[in-house]
């Protein structure tokens, strides 16, 4: 699609938004008149000079009707009289009218008191001058932050923004080709904006109806085992996964923990995918990356985790927080709907635990202010961002919206709550897509999401004991003398760290107290319902023989675990080997099934997805997945109502929205490596206009454990992602004894 403006609907959906747009308005109006009259009433009880009530006194409510019709009668013959008085006095001196403004108003405050009832208002003329003066300075500071959030307002802004760019720029030729906008809705399933855009009323109009008719197309792809935001947002934009196994993990060589979305690390994954690829990123041609783990190459980044911790304290991004909030508008309308949503969030909470929805976690302490940093500042900040770049002209744009996956992590994926967060991103898509008229190309908008969201139950509080006491159980150690304090709104908790820019927490693993000699204990640690258990002391992978010979009892602890539904364990005779419930056993290397097929319930693909991971070099030593039962519910590892990062359920299936002029491959979409091959395929025209053909998709299969990709040959586009070399198939494992 290319958008040059608004979705054209029809005329049923044209009478209804102007209705809503004179609601608004009638609104605005109210709440004007309202903080008028209360201006009006607090000066009359400061002042001794000016009163509303009878000398012999006044009910309150006789004396909030008195400054209600002096407040009304001023606005209305401000309104009338000011235009009349203007167009009379302009032939007067600036200076003179200047100082004529301030008796002005106090003699139309003076008219608007004579018709209070009864004349009840009383003042003097030099008392009235100062009162019109803080009403008009706070009907005009009410107006103006009920005016940011109009939208109507805020594309006005834009146009006249976008014309002192390009008196800037010198006015030049527009470039010919479409810019694309790449919009992730951050852990939207593909079964959940299907709901989203059906129905008769859907909760994302502006998507059903790009949908609706027909400018858009909706497809269904599937993640990879890791189905999280940093295993999926690196492949896309770097072209590479390899080597992110979860989104925290211990590597033994340095001892510390790996996490997805700590600058440091994100920083070191980049280099990483970089280093192997030989690519520096999707985005390297005259791309952004805004709200974004990864810069994708750009050169252009804001709120980026990756190149958080390389700004120093007095080095700001001119597109990030410090320039959105420099802008006086830009933090009204923020701060207003900051403040709504924490309050939005408590009531939420409270109406959730007094209608008893199950599953529930706790929602208290900071967990208000993070979500609305979330779902607020970091959405407006990238939306602004994102106008931005379009108004620039830049070629490609990638911006994460985050805020449905922080409010479906604690709300659930099908939530009421989670729903009405969909219906806000709605309204800043609309925004966006607005924007585009006034951009010097034109833009075609390809919205995506990088995993799903399963719900269920948490693993401890459905079996009153966590993946870590299961471990320490199957090991034969005591329990852990000391607590450890569940915590949520992580991922949006690192998100405000770093814009506060504090130091990192938890790089190193925990140094638990030895138990039955030298030997350290297993670090456990969780990736939504995906747990990981290693071994420090053990160098290199751990084998099943070696677990089995030090804690013979953890293995059968884990398979037999009822909310446990398989383990991934590397055996030196059979190599990789997936284990479940009932002595279920599958071979990956030769795709023999003993028993029950641990991975029978987790969808076809299962057994490449696994694979593939067990070549990671940072693999742990035992993988473990929770249980999915026929509805896909699963029992997340932490405490998070709604989950990803492993297999099961929805989780593993996100969406593509996208223009239905650019070409799909035919086969499914299989891990978001092959998005980043689609994506630039689809970017690749804009720089070279003559290239033609299929969009190169790597093929479906896992690769194996092996040396880096040889860097790919350079084009004027970056680069093209090098050709996967030939992997074995993951045998069909289909009811074979």
């Amino acid at each position: 699609m290319w958008q040059g403006g608004a979705v054209p609907q029809p005329g049923g959906k044209r009478e209804r938004a102007a209705g809503r747009a004179a609601l608004r308005a009638a609104g605005r109006v109210v709440v004007v008149w309202t903080v008028a009259t209360a201006t009006l009433a607090v000066l009359a009880w400061l002042l001794p000079d000016f009163r509303i009530e009878a000398p012999s006194g006044d009910s309150p409510t006789q004396i909030a009707v008195t400054a209600a019709y002096g407040a009304g009668a001023f606005g209305v013959l401000s309104a009338l009289v000011w235009p009349l008085l203007v167009r009379a006095l302009l032939l007067v001196p600036a200076l003179v009218l200047g100082a004529l403004v301030f008796f002005l108003n106090g003699s139309l405050l003076l008219v608007a008191l004579d018709l209070t009832p009864g004349g009840r208002g009383e003042v003097t003329p030099a008392t009235a001058v100062v009162i019109a003066a803080v009403m008009s300075a706070a009907s005009s500071a009410t107006s103006t932050a009920l005016a940011v959030r109009d939208d109507a307002a805020y594309g006005r802004r834009l146009a006249r923004l976008a014309g002192r760019r390009r008196r800037r720029a010198g006015d030049p030729p527009p470039p010919v080709s479409p810019g694309t906008v790449f919009l992730q809705l951050d852990g939207v399933g593909h079964d959940v904006l299907r709901d989203a855009l059906t129905g008769g009323s859907p909760a994302m109009p502006t998507l059903a109806g790009w949908l609706a008719d027909g400018t858009h197309r909706l497809t269904a792809w599937r993640t990879d085992w890791s189905s999280q935001t940093g295993a999926s947002q690196l492949a896309i934009l770097h072209g590479s996964n390899h080597d992110v196994p979860a989104f925290r993990w211990f590597e033994k060589e340095t001892g510390q923990v790996m996490v997805c979305n700590r600058p440091s690390s994100a920083a070191e994954l980049e280099r990483r995918a970089v280093a192997r690829t030989g690519c520096p990123g999707l985005l390297a041609a005259d791309g952004a990356s805004r709200g974004n783990l990864f810069t994708g190459g750009a050169e252009q980044s804001a709120l980026v985790m990756s190149v958080a911790a390389q700004r120093g304290k007095f080095s700001r991004s001119r597109s990030g927080y410090f320039a959105y909030f420099s802008d006086p508008a830009n933090a009204v309308r923020t701060a207003w709907s900051f403040a709504a949503e924490v309050g939005r969030e408590i009531g939420e909470s409270t109406a959730s635990r007094l209608r008893g929805d199950r599953p529930r976690i706790g929602r208290g302490g900071l967990y208000p202010v993070l979500r609305a940093f979330a779902t607020v500042v970091e959405r407006d900040v990238a939306v602004a961002a994102v106008v931005g770049d379009m108004l620039a002209g830049r070629t490609a744009v990638y911006a994460d919206l985050v805020a449905y996956d922080e409010v479906a992590h604690h709300s659930g994926p099908h939530s009421r709550d989670a729903r009405k967060v969909l219906a806000r991103l709605d309204r800043s898509i609309r925004l966006i897509a607005g924007a585009a008229r006034y951009a010097p190309r034109a833009y075609r908008f390809v919205l995506l999401s990088d995993h799903g969201q399963s719900g269920g139950a948490t693993f401890e509080d459905t079996y009153g004991e966590g993946l870590r006491e299961v471990v320490r159980r199957g090991c034969g150690l005591p329990p852990a003398s000391h607590g450890h304090r569940r915590r949520t709104g992580t991922e949006a908790r690192a998100a405000a760290r770093s814009a506060l820019r504090r130091p990192e927490r938890g790089r190193r693993a925990p140094e638990e107290a030895e138990c039955g000699g030298p030997r350290s204990e297993p670090v456990v640690l969780a990736s939504g319902n995906l747990g990981l258990v290693a071994f420090p002391d053990i160098p290199g992978r751990a084998t099943l023989e070696e677990i089995s010979r030090r804690s013979p009892g953890l293995l059968p602890a884990l398979t037999a675990h009822p909310g446990v539904g398989f383990v991934l364990v590397r055996s030196a005779e059979r190599g990789p080997l997936v284990l479940g419930a009932d002595g279920g056993e599958h071979e990956l290397a030769t795709g023999r099934v003993t028993g029950p097929d641990p991975l029978a319930r987790f969808g076809p693909g299962a057994a490449a997805a696994v694979l593939r991971a067990d070549g990671f070099p940072h693999t742990a030593d035992l993988m473990v997945n929770s249980a999915v039962d026929a509805r896909g519910s699963v029992h997340a590892f932490e405490e998070q109502a709604g989950s990803h990062g492993g297999l099961g359920g929805p989780q593993s299936h996100p969406f593509l929205l996208s223009p239905a002029d650019l070409p799909l491959p035919q086969g499914p979409l299989v891990g978001a490596e092959a998005l980043h091959a689609l994506f630039h395929g689809w970017l690749a025209p804009v720089v070279e206009p003559a290239v033609a053909g299929p969009v190169p998709v790597p093929a479906a299969e896992p690769a194996v454990a092996g040396p880096a990709v040889e860097p790919a040959a350079r084009t004027a586009r970056g680069c093209v992602p090098a050709a996967r070399r030939p992997v074995p198939r993951a045998p069909d494992t289909a009811a074979r004894p």
